[in-house]
């Protein structure tokens, strides 16, 4: 057993742009550290302000976690108490509780010693998340297009993705079973052909790097975009001023309550600042890919 005094860094993520739905995944460069020490009891202490709803003893999510995987391998975790700081806001659509999954991954991983591959870290992931898309750009960092059935598991992970980021943050979260409850139980086989066909083609241009190409395809989903954009005060509006701004291509991140646009590297300063001007409602960050996943240091 390792004793700790250890940090772990986990990164933001995004999820599906647009028809790669469940399944494609994006790190960010908005981070989650977790200061790792032994302890007598279980305690989670955030630092930062907008975390007072979380609860801060056993039944964290970062410490569920932990418990779970040490199960899982037949082990029993030492007591710990975590020292959180968080860029990462919480119900935004940046993927908080994924992050939270991959760092109790780690840490377990860490003071047990199980030597877990990638592939079964993700695995592990995947089955606590309930799907692979933000879990997996979480631990892997860079982008991720994954397959994930329960059971089995594959995943192509691209490091280094080529594309700013702008995100359209609104004031109020929204949770994610809300989210997933506006979705329909069937889609007719046409409209499932042709947004599966759109989140082929937006998989292979991740992988190739291209992200006009990617930014076509994000606007074309049918799985999930057209039920849940009346959620989004302006969502026409926006798009139409991304495409003016020369954006690729901007869709919901996640899902939701919030806005992702991919950009051109290094013009995400100046596009979230139009954007700001034009929308109030929204604040605009700009970010890019974290090209680093979830790392112990």
């Amino acid at each position: 057993m390792n004793v700790p005094g250890f940090s772990v860094v986990v990164p933001a993520s995004t999820a599906n742009l647009g028809p790669g739905f469940d399944s494609v995944g994006l790190a960010l460069g908005l981070y989650m550290t977790v200061d790792v020490v032994a302890s007598e009891v279980w305690e989670v202490c955030y630092v930062d302000d907008g975390f007072e709803g979380l609860t801060t003893g056993e039944d964290n999510l970062i410490v569920t976690t932990i418990l779970n995987v040490a199960k899982q391998y037949g082990k029993n975790s030492p007591i710990l108490k975590l020292v959180i700081k968080s860029d990462i806001p919480l119900g935004k659509g940046f993927g908080s509780s994924a992050s939270a999954i991959a760092a109790g991954i780690e840490i377990v991983n860490q003071v047990l010693t199980l030597d877990l591959s990638d592939h079964e870290k993700v695995k592990l992931g995947s089955q606590l998340e309930g799907h692979a898309d933000n879990v997996s750009a979480a631990l892997l960092g860079g982008a991720v297009i994954s397959y994930f059935d329960g059971e089995n598991m594959g995943f192509i992970h691209v490091k280094e993705p080529k594309v700013g980021v702008v995100v359209l943050v609104p004031p109020n979260a929204l949770a994610t079973e809300e989210s997933r409850g506006l979705l329909p139980e069937q889609l007719s086989h046409k409209e499932a052909v042709r947004s599966s066909a759109a989140g082929c083609v937006l998989a292979a241009a991740i992988v190739q790097n291209d992200w006009g190409m990617v930014g076509q395809m994000m606007e074309k989903d049918g799985f999930h975009e057209p039920y849940r954009k009346r959620l989004f005060p302006d969502f026409d509006a926006i798009r139409l001023a991304c495409k003016e701004l020369g954006a690729y291509g901007m869709t919901i991140s996640g899902a939701g309550p919030s806005l992702f646009v991919a950009v051109e590297a290094g013009l995400e300063d100046e596009v979230a600042g139009k954007l700001a001007a034009l929308f109030s409602y929204y604040d605009c960050v700009a970010v890019q890919p974290s090209a680093t996943g979830s790392i112990i240091k």
